[in-house]
């Protein structure tokens, strides 16, 4: 990532300033099983000093540029060791427009296949599990899932839901 402060003119005329941190895209996959289970990884976040439960994300290493549907095959993989014959994707996040320009596509993946992780180094103690909609749901309602990622892709995963059911 990068960290700058661009100066920039306001509609009014006057001058501010904005700090923006540049982050390639990510991919942010939802894992779902025949049964309507989620399957989520949960690793220690540094800069909140806590482990929190999410859905397998990424960027591609060193910065490269990687069509997100391929790097959202590659993250699925490397977090869960989840193989999936299907990838639909689900919409665009912006994780914090107002001080990054860093977007996520949300994909979903189905006929799963179990395999090993391929974790990278930092992502050694990372670990993993399967949720019920409602355990999720609960788990959210209780605080034990707040990572606004994967609220916000879950959120797109029910409307892609209810589109299909009408």
């Amino acid at each position: 990532m990068t960290v700058r402060e661009d100066v920039v003119r306001r509609p009014d005329g006057s001058e501010g300033v904005y700090g923006v941190v540049d982050k390639p895209t990510y991919a942010l996959v939802i894992p779902r099983d025949d049964d309507g289970r989620l399957h989520l990884v949960e690793q220690f976040r540094y800069p909140v000093g806590e482990r929190r439960w999410e859905f397998p994300a990424g960027t591609a290493p060193d910065r490269a540029e990687i069509d997100p549907a391929e790097l959202a095959v590659r993250e699925l993989v490397e977090e869960t060791g989840l193989a999936a014959t299907a990838m639909t994707f689900l919409g665009l996040l912006d994780v914090a427009p107002g001080m990054s320009s860093q977007r996520g596509c949300v994909y979903l993946a189905s006929g799963l296949t179990a395999g090993p992780p391929q974790r990278e180094h930092p992502e050694q103690d990372m670990r993993s599990a399967w949720f019920t909609p409602e355990e999720f749901e609960e788990a959210v309602l209780r605080g034990g899932i707040t990572d606004a990622q994967t609220l916000a892709a879950y959120a797109l995963l029910r409307l892609h839901d209810s589109r299909r059911s009408r």
